[in-house]
């Protein structure tokens, strides 16, 4: 019965082929706390019972923070170079073809000018679908040209960071946007106005050592991952057992890097009641 041998050794029907329900209709936390993919977003990507904040992109967020989702998008057709020409597994100009194509996104920053509670706001939000949310001569790029519009037009400045650190095909020209940045934010604070910090889950790496930690406030979403290096290479590295909470945004809040902590659904208010007090203007 030589038709009956298997060919192939192993299982190899893909896991999305085996599903019982059609994809999306149902959401896991980590926790084991399953919900209905509708029901989580109507409850802005946060499982109500237990509290666990799905990762989101800027879409949502410009969602959540601009009135009625109206916003103007500044430099939204700006996209990366292959300046050297970088190759790992693949080509990096291929890379960031099939990216595009997939997430329909340009680059791992948008930037978004529009009112927040009535008042002019400019957002810079990264997308971690993006190549890990990495941070490459664009967006520094996108994040100097959001700065110098907030200061031109004297508007406070929200930085939401979600990202994997430097962009690794662009070596130098990528560690370069960590200063390019911070000049940037420096010249922010002497024209006098409010720098947001939003650390989402994950923050780590270059990021974490540029623009996301350099908020008059740095706030962050519930339980987000946030850190120079991840708590694996931490471990590795030092051969010893870390904290319970390693990383976490209630451990940094505890040890005094982070000002507060605000769910989701809070984001809004919090962020203008800081605006409103810092710029000793009427409480909206």
């Amino acid at each position: 019965m030589v038709w009956f041998k298997r060919k192939e050794k192993g299982i190899t029907t893909a896991t999305e082929d085996k599903m019982d329900i059609p994809k999306g209709l149902w959401y896991k936390s980590p926790t084991g706390k399953i919900i209905d993919a509708d029901e989580l977003a109507r409850n802005l990507f946060v499982s109500p019972e237990d509290d666990f904040h799905v990762r989101i992109g800027s879409a949502t967020y410009f969602e959540i923070l601009f009135d009625n989702n109206e916003f103007v998008e500044l430099d939204k057709n700006m996209t990366s170079k292959d300046t050297l020409h970088f190759v790992d597994s693949k080509k990096y100009s291929d890379r960031l073809t099939d990216v595009m194509d997939k997430t329909q996104l340009k680059d791992a920053v948008r930037t978004g000018v529009g009112k927040s509670k009535g008042k002019e706001l400019v957002i810079c939000c990264m997308d971690f679908a993006f190549i890990g949310g990495s941070m490459g001569a664009v967006v520094g790029e996108k994040i100097a040209r959001g700065i110098d519009h907030a200061i031109k037009n004297k508007l406070p400045f929200l930085m939401i960071s979600k990202s994997g650190g430097a962009r690794m095909m662009e070596g130098a020209y990528s560690l370069m946007q960590l200063a390019k940045t911070s000049v940037k934010l420096a010249q922010l604070a002497e024209a006098g106005l409010p720098y947001i910090s939003l650390c989402t889950d994950p923050t780590t790496g270059g990021t974490t050592a540029s623009y996301a930690m350099l908020g008059d406030i740095n706030i962050s979403e519930p339980g987000a991952l946030i850190g120079f290096a991840g708590p694996r290479v931490v471990r590795d590295t030092t051969g010893k057992d870390l904290p319970e909470g390693f990383q976490t945004a209630e451990f940094l809040l505890e040890h005094g890097f982070l000002d507060f902590i605000t769910p989701r659904k809070e984001l809004k208010d919090k962020i203008n009641l800081y605006i409103d007090l810092i710029q000793n203007n009427e409480i909206r």
